[in-house]
């Protein structure tokens, strides 16, 4: 009488099918990630035929009630030099840009405002406006 003996198994969970959930989810996140911008005020901007990028020292944005804000806190526009100054300090980009990011309805003279404060501290300017290829 032969008696087989049995091997000992060996339990083993499989992770191959984790491997791939775990990629899946990293990458949504990753995409999700870039998306998401942290200094948003939400504006209509104007539309422009030409692209151009730069980078973003310091955002200015004007909303539809010409109210500014430097990043996302509200500034008035006596102290809105100050607050760009002190927001370049604390980049300390080798060249500083203010984005200004205004809304269609915001008037000529807060966008000029802005420029005068940024030329005042010898900064580059740059406004913000949709891509119209789009």
């Amino acid at each position: 009488m032969q008696i087989k003996r049995r091997l000992p198994h060996d339990p083993q969970g499989h992770s191959s099918a984790l491997n791939d959930i775990l990629f899946i989810l990293l990458l949504f996140f990753l995409i999700i990630s870039t998306l998401a911008n942290p200094n948003v005020v939400k504006l209509s901007i104007p539309k422009a035929k030409s692209d151009t990028k730069a980078k973003q020292t310091v955002v200015v944005s004007i909303n539809d009630k010409q109210e500014f804000f430097v990043g996302t806190r509200a500034v008035v526009l006596d102290s809105l030099k100050p607050f760009i100054s002190s927001a370049i300090a604390k980049s300390q980009d080798a060249e500083p840009t203010v984005v200004i990011n205004a809304d269609k309805q915001a008037t000529a003279d807060n966008i000029v405002a802005v420029m005068r404060a940024a030329h005042e501290l010898n900064l580059k300017t740059v406004l913000a406006v949709e891509n119209n290829s789009r």
